[in-house]
């Protein structure tokens, strides 16, 4: 039997993130639906929640799953405040922070992801800052813009998540066009602006399921 390509192993173990989760049942749908990570926003945002509101959702996720606290521009001690605060062990900043910014929070133990959009100049290399992971994403972040694969300067590398304009219709087309490391969703899974949609996030993860099989 001959080994299985780099791309087969990259489809078993795409790492899925949905994000901008407010309540249990929306917790509760992305953990059974196969979620390596649920992210709630603790910056502005209609998916804001606050610290003390996102800690009894993260309380609901298991070991395994990842909790990430996303934050927008905040200085470095309130956002270490908000995510104890909030009992996650990720933190992702989609502000521009520099790579001091990674630093500092790295050495108080938290799983670190970068995030940027094509259009940024900030490099699209995973670990470029010292962080974990990468999500690349629109402009606009939360949006539910797509952005261009030829807006890409270069072609990203390592652990690279996919964010902007994903919904259960086109997920499979995007990961099978572009790659990625894994997948990041929070408007394609909502019934209105900032309002999750149970059942879309379990067509979502569904259909990721589909091509990990």
């Amino acid at each position: 039997m001959s080994d299985p390509s780099s791309e087969e192993l990259q489809l078993h173990h795409l790492y899925v993130k949905v994000c901008g989760l407010r309540k249990p049942d929306e917790v509760e749908a992305a953990v059974a639906g196969g979620a390596s990570a649920v992210g709630f926003i603790l910056t502005t945002s209609p998916r804001r929640l606050s610290p003390a509101d996102a800690r009894p959702l993260a309380a609901l996720v298991p070991p395994g799953v990842a909790k990430v606290a996303v934050f927008r521009g905040e200085p470095l001690e309130e956002v270490r405040r908000a995510a104890t605060v909030a009992g996650a062990d990720t933190i992702q900043l989609h502000g521009g922070e520099p790579p001091e910014a990674f630093t500092a929070l790295r050495a108080d133990g938290f799983r670190l992801i970068r995030a940027t959009s094509p259009e940024s100049g900030d490099p699209l290399t995973a670990g470029a800052y010292g962080e974990d992971m990468l999500i690349i994403d629109s402009p606009r972040p939360g949006s539910g813009e797509r952005w261009s694969p030829e807006s890409l300067p270069e072609q990203p590398t390592g652990s690279w998540v996919l964010s902007g304009g994903l919904s259960p219709d086109n997920v499979v087309d995007a990961v099978t066009a572009l790659r990625p490391w894994g997948v990041d969703v929070s408007s394609g899974v909502e019934s209105s602006r900032g309002v999750k949609d149970v059942g879309l996030i379990e067509k979502f993860l569904t259909g990721v399921r589909g091509m990990r099989s």
